[in-house]
Order: structure tokens, then C-alpha cells, then sequence
């Protein structure tokens, strides 16, 4: 009888060591569950601060580039009136622009493709990285607009300085114009041949008084820009002006034995009458 109980208390052991195994065994497997899951959890709580970090580096790329409304009147301002070189600065800067929008899609694919392989699907980041795209393709389509911008008012400045150096060229001809007198020299038989000069006034030939016949051969006369020269040499000892022009306007003052110098003082004044008549003796 008691061997039985012996018996039956040792296979009652054995059943209890096998229970207490078999729950040691489901304990290890649970803490070690928990433990993965738990670095699981970690891991995809770094992947997630990792990504949110790079979406806010991404995001502040993206805000470095700017293209506010003013941008296009910006570059209008720098381009009016301004080198044709700076066209191609405002190209390069938008180039510039391009490549960074064109880094920074990469760098959002990039991501995108990341989380993905990690097996990281938040609904958060999802909508993070839809944003970033977004914004990405919102500053590439207003760059190509920029570009285009660029390019018209490009040909609005090649045509105002072509304008512009059309009137500079009608100026200068005109100030030119404005500045030329014409003049000439000679005896009085000279002058009266060439018929600059005529005989007027006076009783029975005597008295005349001698002026310009206001009707002038332009051969006969030499041109002078009296913005840029202001003295006439005369070659002769003696020598006055019987035109019109104010005597205040200019001096004649002999210079050696047989010249003389008429020299302008007052060109505004001295060209009111286009044409000096001087005479020789």
C-alpha cells in the first residue's frame, strides 16, 4: 500500500515538474516577445523621429527657397535699364533654384522609399510627405513661371535699350547739329566773287557799306562741332567779322605778324547765327 502512494506521489512530481516546465518555457517565450516588441517598438519610434527630423530639414530647404509674389517684380526691377549680362545672372540664380527644388524632390523620394522598405506606414508621415511634394511641385511650377517671366522681359529690355540708343543717336545728331556753325575767310574781292558778301548803302558808289549777302554757297563755308573746337586761325595781319554773331561771344586777337585768332567764349551765343563771315585784310 505504501509503495503505491510512493508510486503515485512520484508520477505526481513528474506531472507537476513537466506543468512548472511547461510554464517556465511559455514565460520565457512571453518575456521574450515582449522584449522583441518592445525594440520593435523602439526601432520604429527612432525611424520615426529620424524621418519627422528629415521631413523638417526637407521643409526648411524648401522655405529657403523664395519665391514670394514680388519675386517676378524683383527680377523686373534688376533687369530695367541693366546690362544685357544680367539676364544671364537672373537665369543662373534660377537655375540655381531648380537644381535645389530637384535635390530636394530626391531627397522626399528618397524617404518616401525608406519608410516604405522599413515597413513604416503612418498615416502622419504619409500626409508629411504628400505636403513636402506638394510644396516641392508648388516652387517648381512658379520657377518655370519666373523663367518665362525672365525670357519676355528679356526681349522688353533688348527693344527699350535699342530704343534707347535710337533717341541717344538722334540726340547726339542733333546736339551735333545744334553745336556746328559754318564759316569762312577771304579778301574782299574774295568774298564778293564767291558772293558771301555784298556791297550795300552809300550815294554814288561811295559809303558802301559791306555784309553778308545772306544768300550762301555751302560749299564755300567749313563746318565746326563747336562743342569741341573753339578757336579759328586766320591767316592775316588784320581781320574782323561782318556777321551777325554777338561780339561778347567772341575775342579776335592777333597772335604772331600774319595770324590772327578768333576765339569762341560763349558758343551758346556764338552759334545763334550759323554762319561767320570773316574778312581779311
Amino acid at each position: 500500500m505504501r509503495k503505491s502512494v510512493v508510486v503515485v506521489l512520484a508520477a505526481i512530481s513528474v506531472l507537476l515538474l513537466g506543468a512548472a516546465a511547461v510554464s517556465y518555457s511559455k514565460y520565457k517565450k512571453s518575456a521574450a516577445d515582449y522584449a522583441q516588441a518592445t525594440a520593435d517598438q523602439e526601432s520604429m519610434r527612432q525611424r520615426y523621429d529620424q524621418a519627422v527630423s528629415e521631413i523638417v530639414m526637407i521643409q526648411d530647404s524648401l522655405n529657403a527657397i523664395v519665391l514670394g509674389e514680388n519675386a517676378a517684380a524683383t527680377v523686373q526691377r534688376d533687369m530695367e535699364g541693366q546690362p544685357g549680362t544680367l539676364h544671364d545672372n537672373v537665369l543662373t540664380r534660377i537655375a540655381t533654384l531648380k537644381g535645389a527644388i530637384e535635390r530636394t524632390k530626391g531627397r522626399i523620394e528618397e524617404l518616401d522609399a525608406r519608410l516604405k522598405r522599413n515597413g513604416v506606414k503612418i498615416a502622419g508621415l504619409q500626409r508629411m510627405i504628400a505636403g513636402l511634394r506638394q510644396s516641392a511641385t508648388e516652387r517648381e511650377s512658379r520657377i518655370a513661371e519666373l523663367t518665362g517671366q525672365v525670357d519676355t522681359l528679356r526681349v522688353q529690355v533688348v527693344g527699350l535699350n535699342t530704343e534707347i540708343e535710337t533717341q541717344q543717336a538722334d540726340l547726339t545728331a542733333k546736339q551735333h547739329e545744334l553745336a556746328t556753325i559754318f564759316y569762312t575767310m577771304g579778301t574782299k574781292k574774295e568774298l564778293t566773287k564767291a558772293g558771301v558778301v555784298a556791297s550795300n548803302g552809300g550815294v554814288l558808289g561811295f559809303g558802301k557799306t559791306l555784309k553778308p549777302s545772306g544768300t550762301f554757297n555751302e560749299t564755300s563755308f567749313t563746318p565746326l562741332d563747336t562743342d569741341q573746337e573753339n578757336v579759328i586761325r586766320i591767316p592775316s595781319e588784320k581781320a574782323r567779322v561782318l556777321s551777325a554773331q554777338p561780339v561778347s561771344s567772341y575775342t579776335l586777337t592777333p597772335i604772331s605778324k600774319d595770324m590772327m585768332e578768333l576765339r569762341i567764349v560763349d558758343a551758346k551765343e556764338f552759334r545763334k547765327v550759323k554762319h561767320l563771315v570773316i574778312l581779311r585784310t
